[in-house]
């Protein structure tokens, strides 16, 4: 069965395998530094960084923010070696109704990959929007990274601005 554990650095264990599978999941520029993250999850009260846990074995993880409005999911990712065991989907079911709605970004679809991923996030409801989009960098001297957003529940097209404006200024520090 499926749960999600909220951990925090104390939580040692959890904590350096939801960190070895941010760093093997995603390119660095997609992820904050270690030491920025590790302050976010114990400062921040609105922000959750859970690890996916399958009958009590860590499988995965999922960070996300909780803005009222919406929730923005910034990381979702399965353990390679549990991938394709449907995991990713029963968090998805799991969270997104408690959550709704929930805003992500994705890669372009460009690639196959990118386009598998909006597929299968499409399979689970949410909705790509058409707007240009850009993640801002995560550290100083990286670019900005055109991406697209998601969304899952009552959210529509027309809450793009403000769902963006909230998201670089509170997730990336973006300054206007």
């Amino acid at each position: 069965m499926i749960t999600l554990q909220r951990i925090h650095t104390c939580d040692a264990e959890l904590y350096a395998y939801m960190e070895q599978l941010l760093q093997t999941s995603f390119p660095e520029q997609e992820y904050r530094p270690l030491n920025e993250l590790r302050e976010i999850t114990d400062t921040q009260s609105n922000f959750y960084n859970n690890v996916i846990l399958n009958d009590a074995a860590p499988v995965g993880l999922v960070t996300y923010w909780d803005f009222n409005t919406f929730r923005y999911m910034e990381h979702l990712a399965i353990d390679p070696t549990q991938r394709n065991e449907g995991f990713g989907k029963q968090v998805l079911e799991h969270l997104c109704p408690k959550l709704t709605p929930v805003i992500l970004e994705v890669e372009l679809p460009e690639e196959e990959m990118a386009i598998r991923r909006i597929n299968f996030y499409k399979r689970q409801g949410f909705v790509l929007w058409d707007e240009e989009y850009s993640q801002p960098p995560y550290r100083s001297g990286d670019k900005s990274l055109p991406m697209k957003l998601m969304a899952y529940g009552s959210l529509s097209n027309s809450n793009f601005t403000h769902v963006e404006h909230v998201i670089h200024t509170e997730v990336y520090h973006k300054l206007y």
